[in-house]
This record gives structure tokens, C-alpha cells and sequence, in this order.
């Protein structure tokens, strides 16, 4: 379902759910969830199966979360493989940096903040390596960690 595909993505972001999200398919059918966005012709993602819009390689579709910072991720479909019976799913493959932290304004906002921890002669460095975190650091991925975090993304249904 594509309201697990929010799940785990928020997971991956290492955000917290808290935000309105939607999935937009060829800018025309949206996927979300009905009673918070509150559009009429918004299908349940809770009940939209990710293979009625993934089912064929190249199918693209756009994940916004965050209106107000105005997150948009574009979703390709790289290619459909046979299910291993020995691997746990959701797994992540490769990865690399850190993600953005949540409400750091959108992709100016996370651009600045980069700049911001990169001078520690700012005047406001101290004030945002607080916000972020001592141990924040954008070069940091661990791809055992973010799996082990996978394991659990369904526990990211804490709602809006």
C-alpha cells in the first residue's frame, strides 16, 4: 500500500509522520489520506496498492511531504525483482549522506543550515547545532543502521 511506502520513507528521512504527505501520478491522480488533506478525489493510500501504479520500469510518481517546507522526492521504479525468501523486507540497498532534519524549511532551509554548520564563526552556529544535534553530522550514513530502523517503520503510524 502506498500509505506504507509513506511509512517507510519517513522512516529512511529519519522524520517523524507529522506532516501532511500525497502521492502525485502523472500530475493528475493524487494518493493520500482522504480526511486529513480533505480533497474529494484523493485515493486512500491505505488501500491503494503500490503495484496499481508501479507496475511497469521508468513509472515515476512524486512524494510531497511537508507543504509548508515543501519536500518533493521523485519516486522511479528502477526495475521489479522476484521476492528473495531469505531477506527481510523493506531493506535499503546503498545510501549515502544524512538526511534533512524535520522543519529545517525545505530545501533553502536545509542549504542554509549546511552553511550555517560549516562556519562555527556564525553567529547563530551554536543556537543551530543545538537544534540539530551535537552528533549531527550531513556526511553520515549507516546502511546497518538505517535497515535495523526498516525493521520497525510500521511503528512510524503514530498519525497527524
Amino acid at each position: 500500500m502506498f500509505y506504507d511506502l509513506h511509512l517507510v520513507i519517513q522512516t529512511l528521512m529519519g522524520w517523524s509522520n507529522s506532516h501532511l504527505y500525497q502521492f502525485i501520478f502523472e500530475k493528475k491522480f493524487y494518493i493520500g489520506n482522504p480526511e486529513l488533506i480533505g480533497m474529494y478525489d484523493i485515493s486512500d493510500d491505505r488501500v491503494t496498492k503500490l503495484s496499481s501504479i508501479f507496475d511497469k520500469p521508468r513509472t515515476k510518481v512524486l512524494y510531497e511531504y511537508d507543504f509548508g517546507d515543501g519536500w518533493k522526492h521523485d519516486l522511479v521504479l528502477e526495475k521489479i525483482l522476484d521476492k528473495d525468501p531469505g531477506q527481510r523486507y523493506p531493506v535499503c540497498l546503498k545510501g549515502e549522506r544524512n538526511c534533512p532534519p524535520e522543519d529545517c524549511g525545505g530545501i533553502y532551509g536545509f542549504n542554509d543550515l549546511m552553511k550555517i554548520l560549516k562556519d562555527k564563526k556564525s553567529p547563530v552556529y551554536a543556537e543551530i547545532k543545538e537544534w540539530v544535534g551535537e552528533n549531527y553530522d550531513p556526511e553520515f550514513f549507516n546502511l546497518e543502521m538505517v535497515n535495523e530502523e526498516l525493521r520497525y517503520y510500521k511503528d512510524m503510524d503514530i498519525g497527524i
